[in-house]
């Protein structure tokens, strides 16, 4: 870290500057801070000329943003963000933002920018539609999941893969805020009053628990493919036409149903906000619907896809032995129900909330909403080894909200 600084706006203007062929020579760039996350520097820079070109600047701290220097955090991450974004962009293009230019020194990333797109988290409030995000993010999963895993790859290059991105720090952060502190009573933990009892409720219950440190174990021990690892709503972009995953820095190898589970998990925390959100229950049914017909589409093009590459590209000596290739995807299938569940319920007990449901300010609509994904986040992870098909999902989420 020694030649390591935080950059000022200024600076990042100027760094940009010489960074050959980024900008035209006479190009007038400005510069604003716009990150919101916990971890990291966010620069929008421009060109206040004709060309209008922009980038982003993406500078890791060494320390947890939104807490401060009492938090030490590795810059590696950075490193491990942009490798990631640039695997990514070879198996699945267009998926990610292009990386221009990386700097380990200052663990600075500069790539295209996105400001055309919105947060998907953001959209979703609105009761946005996005009719090409399930075949988009389908197929980002199955190509960046079975393309890096010991189907695709030979034992020797997967297992190189899987050392270069080995990210203990921000696993750690995984381990420990969505696995094990909103499951017991920890200081990090802030949730409504209100959901108290049902709160408890699921402390007091060993049997939910056994299941989560079931769920863990597989998080920290199985490293099946190369996984974004933090692939919520807010790390995904969209537009009507089209979508890019960002923020692939807690990348490493680990089980692949927990990339899905995060983006099913983040669709039904949306969809339990809407109890909140859309007081019209016409209104707000037809949107439900509409999440649940997205995560039916986005399981079943992730499975075909993945049983077109498995047939095609499938170096595994076994992946030819007549039923393997079901039992596999049975196994994410239930992985990906088990991991949705320990989402949804840590993101209404533990440290980190959804503006989905914080954006809702009546505590005791706020408090129906968070109750719901408990309620489904409970029985997905204890329902999960029943499941069969992405409709036994469906269903558990039909059957929470009815009750």
């Amino acid at each position: 870290m020694s030649g390591y600084r935080t950059l000022t706006e200024q600076e990042a203007v100027e760094y940009a500057r010489n960074i050959p062929n980024l900008f035209p020579e006479d190009a007038r760039l400005v510069s604003r801070e716009i990150g919101d996350g916990n971890l990291n520097y966010v620069f929008h820079i421009k060109d206040e000329r004709p060309s209008g070109k922009s980038v982003i600047f993406k500078q890791a701290l060494p320390y947890v943003r939104v807490i401060g220097d009492s938090w030490p955090l590795t810059l590696e991450r950075a490193r491990i963000e942009s490798e990631a974004l640039i695997l990514e962009n070879q198996l699945c293009p267009s998926s990610v933002p292009k990386v221009y230019h990386h700097d380990t020194e200052l663990a600075l990333i500069v790539m295209e920018d996105l400001s055309v797109y919105q947060i998907m988290r953001k959209g979703l409030v609105e009761k946005k539609r996005y009719p090409n995000f399930p075949k988009q993010i389908g197929t980002f999963l199955a190509r960046t999941l079975f393309l890096t895993s010991d189907l695709a790859m030979s034992p020797l290059e997967k297992k190189q893969k899987a050392a270069s991105f080995t990210n203990p720090e921000l696993c750690n952060i995984t381990e420990n805020f969505v696995f094990t502190y909103p499951f017991h009573d920890h200081p990090s933990n802030a949730y409504n009053p209100l959901i108290a009892n049902v709160v408890q409720r699921i402390w007091n219950n060993n049997e939910l628990k056994l299941e989560i440190a079931k769920l863990k174990e597989g998080f920290m021990t199985r490293g099946q493919a190369l996984l974004h690892g933090d692939l919520h709503t807010g790390s995904i972009m969209v537009t009507e036409e089209d979508t890019k995953v960002i923020d692939p820095e807690f990348a490493y190898y680990g089980p692949m149903g927990f990339d899905i589970g995060a983006v099913i998990a983040n669709l039904l925390l949306n969809y339990a906000a809407h109890e909140g959100h859309t007081p019209d229950l016409q209104e707000r049914e037809s949107y439900q619907t509409y999440l649940l017909e997205t995560i039916m589409e986005i399981w079943n093009v992730f499975e075909n896809e993945f049983r077109a590459l498995w047939n095609e590209k499938a170096q595994e000596p076994y992946a030819k032995v007549p039923g393997y290739q079901d039992s596999y995807l049975q196994n994410i299938l239930q992985d990906t129900a088990g991991y949705a569940g320990c989402k949804m319920m840590r993101r209404v007990i533990g440290l980190a909330h959804v503006s989905d449901l914080e954006s809702i300010t009546d505590p005791k609509l706020r408090a129906k909403g968070e109750t719901l994904a408990l309620t489904i986040g409970q029985e997905l992870v204890l329902q999960r080894k029943t499941m069969t098909s992405i409709k036994d999902i469906v269903n558990v989420v039909v059957a929470a909200t009815q009750n």
